[in-house]
């Protein structure tokens, strides 16, 4: 009964670690680094062959033993997933908002311009459905969304925002 519990902790822990950094490898091949993302795989694949080999090689007395071979498994492989998307989170990148204003005002510029974030301002034109607008596009670190978010909501409550992750970043000005 021991082997059996000790087992299934291992794998259980071990595809955490595994989904972990699959997840985690992933956002490293969106962000080009492939060289970091390799040596992740590497250990990955080790990792789950070892565990796999050693989950498929155990003899269970029973149904009963299987099924719990197969929960730690798969509980391993959804925490794993979970975990993975959490430490993912915390990588810093950079990220592309875009901002339709709901109409056409300088202040809002101003005070966004104010608070350190550079904009690209693209007038647009009044048409049956509404009148003057801008679009303004803003490169900002991913720690700094929401605050981003927030000032925005607060300039201008019914602005439409699309953010997209940003691969790679060439000049300009990012706020620090």
């Amino acid at each position: 009964m021991l082997s059996i519990l000790l087992l299934c902790l291992k794998i259980f822990i071990f595809r955490i670690i595994d989904v972990s950094m699959a997840t985690f490898r992933t956002v490293i091949v969106v962000k080009g680094k492939s060289l970091l993302a390799a040596l992740i795989a590497l250990i990955e694949g080790m990792i789950w062959f070892l565990i796999v080999r050693e989950a498929l090689s155990f003899e269970a007395a029973n149904m009963i033993e299987s099924l719990c071979i197969a929960v730690a498994y798969a509980g391993g492989f959804a925490a794993g997933t979970y975990i993975g998307t959490l430490v993912s989170k915390r990588i810093e990148g950079m990220v592309q908002v875009q901002i339709i204003t709901s109409s056409k005002d300088d202040s809002v510029i101003q005070k966004i311009q104010d608070e350190g974030y550079a904009l690209t301002v693209i007038k647009s034109e009044a048409t049956k459905f509404s009148g003057e607008k801008y679009m303004l596009f803003a490169e900002i670190k991913s720690s700094k969304l929401n605050s981003f978010k927030e000032l925005i909501q607060e300039l201008d409550s019914k602005a439409f925002l699309m953010v997209n992750e940003t691969k790679h970043v060439y000049n300009g000005f990012i706020k620090k």
